[in-house]
């Protein structure tokens, strides 16, 4: 009977197979090495695997071990973000919860409910509509349509967890000795004798890369099905998450936001759409505004330093073919607590980003739907408490990049936004988002008058003076002649110039004579030479009077 290649064992049961005889040893476990570490593996490792019995195994199981690792190592091997491990879980995630379809009845409620919400957004914004349909989404579908949006945001932090990570099981392999291959799954003297554990880095090394990518993903995938949860709109977070920009809903969501309110989920789900609408008007209409908060949030990623000392400190006792064990290492905090100064700065500025955006959705929400949703200032101040109380896109970004996102002033923004609008009107409120430049600071949302008179080009009203102005300004003229004393006293010859004769001077001016000049030093010799030129004035005046008068003119 002629032998038959084996599909687990592409090198087995042919008849060339005397060549590859050394390599794989007729049962693919090499091969199988080969395919997870990235390279060929060790020749001692592979004898000591297949001391161990794993050359051994039942071709099938050995199929399904090989089809597992694979399904972990899969994804981008060039990237430090496994993609689709991450949509995976975050999928089963959904799942786990319930995630029915959206039928085509809800779609067409949502389209005219953003039919709707874009007519009254029509008369209060010039920022016109998206091109791009509104859509009713299932929770997977959301996934799908923002997973491309967070790797670009978790993908700086990937490759630090990454990093750590396999330095961290490196360092552990490093320091193992003959002692400690029970950490491994390998009984005590199943390795040859002098076996280097430490070899086994090398070969390693790309493994652990993948296994930190897809254990990185997992956890992402787990903070992004919970959010897919909770999210009610596409773009609830405050990021450009969806592209094309279009007013994306999640049905379910809406519903479960709505039970408790007391408010008809119809009106429920207007306002949502309301301020969703808003939001993407912005996000279409200011070209910069999208990559900019995504900028933000990377530039806080990328210099976001990893506490390896806790990684090095979780992964010590874990066994490096635990996945499940890895996993949960990299579970919780992973991050240094304290931010880098260049974080705190990219921190206020997509905190400012963050309240600028989310006040002026504020304002123009709360103007579109004025007249026609009874209950909106409930509904405004709902989705207030929601926001405020450590939301889901605070908590997400919290595990995922270490960033308490919770953008201040929120309130202050809309203030100004409103006031803008009603020192002029509400296109120069928008135009104000031509230009990155034209925006308004953190000191202009705390202070906005100056902000608006430069815009609407009004003068500033100078502030009322009040008793503690005048006790100031006391203080402050104080200061000033104290110093001015002070200058006195040091300047040259400043320690003779009290040393004068004590009898008055006919020349010594006057207080408080503004035009009276100070008589000189005694001591000075340009002081004598002027008491010299004023007593031969005086000689020469005198010689003068005695002199006989010339003719007039009138005599000559």
């Amino acid at each position: 009977m002629p032998d038959v290649p084996n599909p687990m064992n592409p090198y087995g049961g042919r008849d060339d197979d005397d060549r590859d005889e050394n390599r794989n040893n007729g049962d693919g476990l090499e091969d199988m090495l080969r395919n997870l570490m990235g390279g060929a593996p060790d020749a001692g490792m592979v004898d000591a695997l297949r001391q161990m019995g794993l050359g051994n195994i039942d071709p099938a199981q050995l199929g399904m071990m090989q089809a597992q690792f694979q399904a972990m190592m899969s994804g981008d091997t060039g990237s430090a973000f496994n993609e689709r491990m991450a949509g995976d879980v975050a999928r089963r995630v959904v799942a786990a919860e319930g995630d029915p379809s959206v039928p085509a009845s809800t779609q067409s409620d949502v389209a005219q409910v953003a039919q709707v919400a874009n007519l009254w957004l029509d008369a209060v914004t010039d920022f016109a509509a998206p091109s791009a349909r509104p859509r009713a989404l299932s929770r997977s579908e959301w996934i799908e349509a923002t997973m491309p949006t967070w790797r670009k945001v978790v993908e700086p932090v990937a490759t630090g967890v990454g990093n750590a990570v396999s330095d961290a099981m490196m360092k552990q392999l490093g320091q193992m000795d003959a002692g400690d291959l029970s950490q491994l799954g390998i009984p005590e003297g199943m390795l040859p004798a002098g076996f280097d554990i430490s070899s086994l880095s090398s070969q390693m090394t790309p493994m652990l890369k993948q296994m930190s990518s897809s254990m990185f993903g997992m956890q992402v995938g787990q903070a992004i099905g919970a959010l897919a949860g909770e999210t009610v709109t596409g773009t609830e977070v405050g990021l450009p998450l969806v592209t094309p920009n279009a007013v994306m809903i999640l049905p379910g969501n809406v519903a479960s936001f709505a039970d408790g309110l007391g408010v008809d989920a119809g009106e429920v789900h207007l306002y949502l759409a309301v301020r969703e609408g808003a939001r993407v008007r912005l996000y279409e209409r200011v070209p910069w505004l999208g990559a900019a908060l995504i900028a933000a949030v990377q530039s806080y990623a990328g210099d976001i330093r990893i506490d390896t000392e806790a990684i090095e400190e979780k992964v010590r006792d874990i066994d490096p073919s635990d996945a499940e064990a890895m996993q949960e290492a990299l579970a919780g905090n992973l991050f240094s607590p304290e931010p880098s100064p260049e974080q705190k700065r990219a921190l206020a500025h997509l905190e400012t980003l963050l309240a600028l955006v989310e006040g002026w959705v504020d304002v123009v929400t709360d103007e579109a739907v004025r007249g026609h949703l009874p209950n909106a200032a409930a509904l405004s101040e709902a989705v207030r408490r929601r926001r405020a109380s450590a939301g889901p896109a605070e908590k997400t970004f919290s595990s995922l990049v270490g960033l308490e996102l919770r953008p201040r002033q929120m309130r202050e923004a809309a203030d100004l936004w409103r006031k803008l609008a009603e020192a002029s009107d509400a296109a120069t409120r928008d135009e104000a988002w031509g230009h990155p430049d034209f925006i308004p600071t953190a000191d202009d949302i705390a202070d906005p008058e100056n902000y608006i008179a430069k815009r609407t080009g009004a003068e500033v009203a100078e502030p009322e003076r009040d008793a503690m102005d005048d006790e100031l300004e006391a203080l402050l003229t104080q200061g000033r002649a104290e110093w001015d004393a002070d200058r006195a006293d040091d300047a040259p010859g400043a320690s003779t110039a009290g040393a004068t004769s004590d009898t008055p001077n006919s020349g010594e001016a006057k207080a408080g004579d503004p035009d009276a000049r100070p008589s000189g030093d005694a001591s000075d010799p340009r002081h004598g030479a002027a008491e010299n030129r004023s007593e031969g004035d005086e000689d020469k005046d005198d010689d003068e009077d005695d002199a006989p008068s010339g003719p007039s003119d009138s005599e000559k």
